[in-house]
């Protein structure tokens, strides 16, 4: 059974740098497309990007497009969402998912319980 545990998550000032991790237990990642997903207050949950099991990072939101990547870690139980220049709208949990495809969809095999991103001012 796969796990996913988010860290990284916490207060920044608006132009700030967060990295947020994905680290799983009980598998590896590497046969896994990873999607990093976020829920505002108020808000419905959406998706910031996709790193495919392949190593392509696709399905950019476009308010993130330029700011944030992700990448896989050397240990292949890690994927990392580099968030730059962050802004007061980014603010929401997030969440990493699994699933055991090609590309990332509207389902997800297995989820994070979410870390906390607030940018404030």
């Amino acid at each position: 059974q796969l796990q996913l545990v988010e860290s990284g998550g916490g207060l920044v000032q608006p132009g700030g740098s967060l990295r947020l991790s994905c680290t799983a237990s009980g598998h590896t990642l590497e046969n896994y497309s990873i999607g990093w997903l976020r829920r505002a207050p108020g808000k419905a949950r959406e998706e910031v990007l996709c790193m495919t099991r392949s190593g392509e990072v696709t399905r950019f939101e476009d308010s993130v497009k330029g700011r944030f990547t992700a990448s896989r870690g050397n240990a292949k139980n890690t994927v990392y969402l580099q968030m730059n220049s962050l802004k007061p709208e980014d603010t929401a949990t997030y969440y990493c998912a699994a699933v055991s495809r090609e590309q990332c969809g509207d389902e997800f095999d297995y989820w994070g319980q979410g870390t906390q991103v607030t940018v404030f001012s």
